[in-house]
């Protein structure tokens, strides 16, 4: 590994949330390996890894135990939407894997108890023009993310009936998010007729930016608007089945953060604004974006353990794309993706990079792949835009924003709000 990138002491102790002084005792005691050279000291990354899970599986593995993290969990809430069990994610009781063939739309009817009073799915011309004009106004270099804040805000902005604090409300919010974001990320030019231009058309029709066939499911219409190709019947199938697959996953800090504003009776947009704030970040909805650029420096050439060493010590977060707290193996929604992926044209090379990196870390950390590797394969098989997962994932965690926003206005209006404990001077 001489020739791996490695990292130094400070950084090595960064990672496991440590001083260096106690990075050194585990040196002395046999736990890590250190090489020294006239730079000083430095670690191999997998190792470190490795010995990082192990310290959270059992805390007492270490001879000095890191610090007790008061308040963790913060709280306990009840909820009916999503169960892990077993390593296996539940709907309600029912296995998400055997729901993906199902359009995310019926998982979002049934979720949000509206079947017997379907909500009005469909935004009006003049919402998705105001979405697409703050689209168009951001700069070059904005994210998928920041097109679907800015797209929020149109749809939010054009809705008259937002600030009805009722669950209809909730549920009608929600279905116009659900079918309007993707809309509004269409580039422009992109027609119902599933990606011809409008300038290869000899007689183009007087409207610029027509709205694609209202019946086109919403796994369609996000494929097309981030790249996909007009006839990727398995791309929409795989890209349908990660929405499914990422709806709900226990309270992670994005439904945390969507509870809270429900609890104040924040409107569906707000709701779904204010998980968004907790969703941008690098340890939940941006994961598969330097999960994507591990698998791409395979694929170009690199070898796994020199990529994998360079991803860790660029990230100081693990290794991106592996391991999750709630899983022991591998993380069962990227067992169900990684099979539709591979019947994508272009995946074959993809894959095979997943398979190469998964052994590598699974041989030097003991750690499985998770969701954020299989939306990474998604993204590069596919051809979309750089950060697609991130974009595929927040749409689909939409449906779960607003179920739990849903529970959440059958409870006390601001019952999340602590009582902060004043420790200071």
């Amino acid at each position: 590994m001489d020739a791996l990138p490695r990292l130094s002491a400070a950084e090595a102790a960064a990672r496991l949330g440590v001083k260096p002084a106690t990075l050194y005792a585990y040196v002395s005691r046999g736990l890590l390996a250190r090489e020294r050279s006239a730079a000083g000291s430095s670690f191999d990354p997998l190792e470190i890894e490795a010995f990082a899970r192990a310290r959270r599986r059992d805390p007492s593995a270490a001879t000095t135990r890191a610090p007790a993290q008061p308040g963790t969990p913060l709280m306990v809430l009840d909820t009916d939407i999503a169960q892990i069990d077993d390593d296996e994610l539940y709907y309600r009781g029912r296995p998400a894997v055997a729901l993906i063939d199902r359009p995310v739309e019926d998982i979002a009817v049934w979720l949000w108890g509206a079947e017997d009073r379907q909500p009005d799915s469909q935004p009006d011309a003049q919402a998705i023009a105001t979405a697409r004009a703050l689209i168009a106004a951001l700069p070059p270099g904005a994210t998928e993310l920041d097109r679907i804040h800015a797209a929020i805000t149109g749809l939010a902005a054009a809705d008259p009936l937002r600030y009805d604090a009722t669950p209809e409300s909730l549920r009608r919010a929600g279905a116009l998010l659900l079918a309007g974001i993707p809309r509004a990320l269409l580039p422009a030019g992109m027609h119902d007729d599933h990606g011809r231009d409008s300038g290869s058309d000899p007689d183009p029709d007087p409207d610029p930016d027509p709205d694609p066939d209202p019946a086109e499911s919403v796994a369609a219409t996000l494929w097309r608007a981030l790249g996909g190709t007009a006839t990727g019947a398995a791309g929409i199938r795989a890209v349908n089945a990660a929405l499914v697959l990422l709806v709900d996953h226990d309270l992670a800090v994005s439904t945390l953060a969507a509870r809270i504003a429900a609890s104040a009776r924040g409107s569906g947009y707000a709701v779904v604004t204010a998980a968004l704030g907790a969703f941008d970040s690098p340890l939940h909805g941006n994961a598969s974006r330097a999960a994507a650029a591990l698998l791409a420096d395979v694929v170009a050439g690199s070898a796994p353990d020199a990529a994998l060493a360079r991803a860790v010590r660029d990230g100081g977060r693990g290794v991106p794309g592996f391991g999750h707290a709630l899983y022991s193996g591998t993380d069962g929604r990227a067992r169900a993706l990684l099979p539709l992926i591979a019947e994508l044209p272009g995946a074959a090379p993809i894959l095979a990079a997943v398979d190469a990196v998964s052994s590598e870390v699974l041989r030097r950390a003991g750690i499985h792949p998770n969701v954020d590797l299989a939306l990474a394969a998604l993204t590069l098989s596919a051809g979309l835009s750089a950060d697609a997962g991130v974009a595929i994932f927040a749409v689909g965690r939409v449906v779960g924003w607003i179920a739990h926003a849903l529970a959440e206005y059958e409870e006390r209006p601001l019952r999340l709000r602590p009582r902060g404990r004043y420790v200071g001077p």
